[in-house]
């Protein structure tokens, strides 16, 4: 049987096709060597237009897929390898049905003839040898032994000549070792492995097992060596930049205005202009530069370009930019209800989680084009009237009244409004909490929990460990050329006369 891709790789293959519609646009986005920068207007070009082979094009995209796999693996906590398997219903999927039944009758077919022939059995034997031994540690010295004694495939040719050849004993030997080496999600599967006594059923899901056990022992590894991985990812990441900005000078415009308008937020918050004398204590590389990933939480990617440092994450900071206003709207509903009803329900056990759970799975569509947030906002509110009423009942507290309940509703309902009141402050509240993660972070000191977001904490803080991870990881590779361009945005601001 022709063996099987590589597992490793194969999931590689996955993820390169995954990005490739990102890879194309990353990679036309940056060769418009002829289009004006957008930081300066219709200022003409230096350079004359520049023009790109195919071949050279698709170097590019190859090199930025590869980076796109290597980046996932270290920012994505959760990435695991999975089987490589064609979609259901494709022609690959039909291919290969076909082709391993084609094999597996074959031998079935050489098992049964009179006398049996073992050409099949033999190389699937050989294949699935390699294989045990590729899940041995050096300290297994012991253990590979045993697997080259009685996986001999030298001896096995000549017992199979004699017609001396007992498949099911080797059967029972690759199950035992398998037993040993699987990873104890895999023990049931080896019970079931156990109880096939033919032969041709028990070799197929022999090697139905040795697939998953590959995908497990490749997981295992991930885990094992993701710390160790990490400078040489950063240094990957970095030398694969750098040489497409080599190749395309104007790479990094949207990252150079993304950073110059974050100075001139800064300058405006200070009251400083760009003719100070001395810069603002806030204009730190540091501190700019936390500022400048937290915009990436309010960015609005329908009509402003993404930075390219950050382009292969811009899906991550849209997930979480829609995570924090989930999170924003939901804490804001609990405020607003614990507020509007006063102490009678402070410190009733279990009844801030029924009220939030109840708010939770009504938002929980709030990111998809059919949420009517009116709509979800009015729900809300009656429902928490109905819970509150009831609540205060059972505990022998004044009844909710019409006046209260119509209050109630009408908070919730404006609760929507981006210049709600109480929205803007639980909405200040999670930016700054993010903000100061990031300098926490590097300290190992989870920053105190602002007032107001106690009912969602798990999540806020959740969400702050992966900001905070991503934004880490993209320094560390990214530093040089933010470094370059925040030291020149500096001098052009602080000198009015320089050339931008």
């Amino acid at each position: 049987m022709q063996k099987e891709k590589d597992q490793v790789g194969g999931d590689k293959e996955s993820k390169e096709e995954r990005t490739q519609d990102a890879t194309e646009e990353t990679v036309s986005k940056r060769i418009r060597t002829n289009t004006p920068s957008p930081q300066r207007g219709n200022t003409p070009q230096a350079s004359p237009p520049k023009f790109v082979s195919m071949e050279e094009l698709m170097q590019t995209a190859k090199g930025v897929s590869n980076m796109a796999l290597a980046h996932e693996i270290m920012v994505n906590s959760a990435f695991k390898v999975k089987p490589a398997a064609p979609p259901e219903g494709s022609l690959e999927h039909k291919v290969k049905e076909i082709v391993h039944k084609a094999f597996w009758d074959c031998l079935e077919a050489q098992l049964t003839d009179e006398p049996q022939t073992y050409g099949h059995s033999i190389k699937l034997l050989a294949e699935i040898k390699e294989t045990l031994l590729s899940f041995l540690m050096p300290g297994h010295g012991r253990l590979r032994t045993q697997i080259e004694e009685v996986l001999d495939l030298p001896l096995i040719q000549q017992q199979a000549e004699k017609g001396a050849l007992d498949i099911g004993q080797l059967s029972q030997f690759i199950v035992r070792i398998m037993g040993s080496q699987c990873a104890p999600c895999r023990d049931e599967d080896i019970r079931k492995l156990k109880e096939i006594t033919e032969i041709v059923p028990l070799l197929k899901a022999i090697f139905s097992v040795l697939d998953l056990m590959k995908v497990d022992m490749a997981n295992f590894a991930l885990t094992s060596f993701r710390p160790h991985l990490m400078q040489q990812s950063v240094e990957y990441e970095r030398s694969k930049f750098q040489e497409f900005v080599e190749k395309h000078p104007n790479a990094l415009d949207f990252t150079e205005k993304w950073l110059e308008d974050t100075v001139r937020c800064l300058r405006e918050t200070d009251g400083s202009t760009a003719a100070s004398s001395d810069p603002p204590a806030s204009l730190t590389a540091v501190n700019v530069h936390n500022q400048a990933y937290l915009r990436l939480l309010k960015w609005d990617h329908a009509s402003d370009p993404f930075p390219e440092t950050v382009l292969m994450d811009q899906v991550r900071f849209q997930e979480m930019h829609q995570e924090a206003e989930r999170l924003v709207l939901l804490s804001s509903v609990l405020l607003i209800i614990y507020t509007t009803t006063g102490e009678a329900i402070s410190g009733l056990p279990g009844l801030m989680d029924t009220l939030k759970n109840t708010v939770n799975a009504l938002l929980a569509d709030m990111n998809t084009p059919s949420f009517n947030a009116d709509e979800a906002l009015a729900t809300i509110g009656e429902k928490m009237c109905v819970e509150l009423s009831k609540c205060l009942s059972q505990h022998g507290f004044s009844p909710f009244s019409a006046d209260r309940k119509s209050i109630l509703r009408g908070q919730i309902s404006a609760a929507i409004q981006p210049d709600n009141t109480i929205r803007k402050l639980m909405e200040s509240r999670v930016q700054n909490y993010l903000l100061v993660s990031l300098d926490s972070n590097q300290h190992n000191t989870p920053p105190p929990l602002p007032g107001g977001l106690a009912p969602v904490s798990k999540e806020v803080k959740e969400l702050a460990v992966r900001f905070s991870r991503l934004v880490n990881f993209n320094k560390l590779v990214f530093s040089p050329f933010y470094q370059k361009i925040f030291n020149k945005i500096l001098t052009s601001q602080e000198s009015p006369g320089a050339e931008t």
